[in-house]
């Protein structure tokens, strides 16, 4: 019983001062050992060098070209122009009067084909805040129309995204990403309907109520030291980005839109069609790690797609570009911070699973629903999430802790891999949305408003929708499986 008072007392910790700003890079190995010295007998250097330390190395290992192409290739779109491109194309093509409409869709293309939401947020952000005052709709309501687009179902339940939290799952269960691509069609359907419903309605009342757009803040996007480190697991290096940072004149739609669609069509081909097609029997050698082409198929899709869409985007909008080095050394420093910081509570959740206490823990989530593991894997992915005020973050500490676990429950219930694999990406989002996670306390901030200002509404499309989408696909799944 003391272990798991020390567990949670760690949680706690880490929850609180992840909130008041302080570094994941710190905060997650003094809550380690916060735990560790709960537990009676347990070697805390060990602690530290043999079993934090591996884990965070191994995640580094499996993900850091995801993380290096995605921030080079968010960094491009947004230094070429390309990202505030389709945001404005998306915008005038359907018109000031859907502004709601436009600003989710204009997030949702740019998040769905591989954009930093915090790209996406300093891109839109000023399209949004013209449209919505044309439209007199409450400047408020901005900040929960960027959630939606680029914080949920793009994120993490559309088949196909390169959004690390889809990218994750794939090496623990073998999978691709469009994993179980029905089920996530209607997970991300739900979160987008529900989302705008809510929205249009809160828009309409305003409207009514005469509110108009609303005073503006007086400072507009401030990002100081405190602010970079709430940026933790699904960050961009804010000192890098500003809603300036793109071109005057911008390109075509067509042109700005080609490099996303040839993420999203590259990762397709190569994950289903051509990487299996290989021989590729060399990697049960001991030289390359002993797997197998299902585990590493995922990455490989990604890293592939996601390089050539670069190559593409300096081959047709590259002359756009002020420094080439420029960009490409703040694409590659965008790439560090989050993977040490989601790496760093890795690491926390490895020293967590090795104290005796998580065993009872651990026994208790496995029985919330011992028929059904996807009911207990959606809990427990979307709870750490919550704690940790990250996604990515969470869904790596259960995975590294029960993956393998859900595994072979998984298998012993009949359960797809794939299934397991669209569900835990569906139950990062939820929880981590809550008001200390960093992407939130971002979004606010560059659209200059307070949490008794917006958060409610974000609570709505990016808390509560989710959950609901999340709800859904475990029902159809237990009844219907992997589709």
């Amino acid at each position: 019983m003391l272990s798991i008072a020390g567990i949670l007392l760690s949680l706690t910790l880490l929850m609180v001062m992840a909130y008041r700003g302080m570094s994941i890079l710190v905060l997650a190995p003094l809550a380690a050992l916060v735990a560790v010295l709960f537990s009676p007998g347990t070697p805390v250097l060990a602690s530290y060098t043999q079993v934090f330390m591996p884990a965070l190395g191994r995640f580094i290992v499996l993900y850091f070209p995801l993380f290096l192409l995605g921030g080079l290739f968010g960094k491009l779109m947004e230094a070429t122009g390309a990202a505030r491109a389709i945001a404005q194309g998306i915008v005038a093509r359907l018109g000031g009067e859907r502004a709601l409409v436009a600003v989710v869709l204009a997030c949702a293309v740019l998040t769905y084909g591989g954009v930093s939401l915090f790209v996406v947020a300093f891109a839109v952000y000023p399209i949004a805040s013209e449209l919505f005052r044309a439209a007199s709709l409450p400047k408020r309501l901005i900040p929960a129309s960027i959630a939606l687009g680029a914080f949920t179902f793009t994120m993490t339940a559309l088949p196909g995204t390169p959004a690390i939290q889809n990218a994750i799952p794939m090496p623990y269960f073998g999978t691709t990403p469009f994993a179980a691509p029905g089920l996530g069609v209607i997970g991300g359907a739900i979160m987008l309907g529900l989302g705008l419903a809510w929205l249009l309605w809160r828009g309409a009342a305003a409207q009514a109520a005469g509110e108009g757009y609303g005073e503006e803040a007086p400072a507009a996007v401030t990002v100081d030291r405190k602010l970079r480190e709430h940026a933790h697991g699904e960050g961009y290096d804010l000192a890098e980005a500003s809603p300036s940072a793109a071109p005057t004149a911008l390109p075509g739609m067509t042109l700005a839109l080609s490099p996303i669609l040839l993420v999203v069509t590259l990762n397709y081909l190569l994950a289903e069609q051509w990487l299996p097609r290989l021989d590729t029997t060399y990697l049960a050698q001991a030289l390359y790690g002993g797997t197998s082409l299902e585990a590493v198929r995922g990455v490989w899709a990604i890293i592939v797609a996601l390089s050539a869409s670069i190559g593409w985007l300096l081959l047709t909008l590259g002359r756009r570009l002020p420094s080439l080095g420029e960009v490409v050394d703040a694409g590659a420093s965008a790439a560090v911070l989050p993977i040490f910081n989601t790496a760093s509570q890795v690491g926390y959740g490895a020293v967590i699973a090795s104290l005796a206490g998580f065993a009872l823990i651990r026994d208790a989530v496995l029985g919330l629903s011992p028929g059904n593991p996807l009911i207990s894997l959606s809990v427990a992915v979307n709870l750490l999430a919550g704690i940790t005020g990250s996604a990515s973050g969470g869904m790596s500490i259960a995975l590294s802790t029960l993956g393998d676990t859900y595994m072979e429950l998984g298998r012993a219930a009949g359960i797809a891999p794939e299934l397991l694999h669209r569900v835990t990406a569906i139950a990062t989002g939820g929880l981590d949305a809550l008001p200390h996670n960093g992407a939130v306390i971002t979004l606010l901030s560059i659209c200059g408003l307070t949490h008794r200002q917006s958060y409610p509404d974000i609570f709505v499309v990016a808390v509560a929708a989710p959950l609901v989408a999340l709800a859904v696909v475990v029902t159809l799944g237990s009844v219907f499986g992997s589709f």
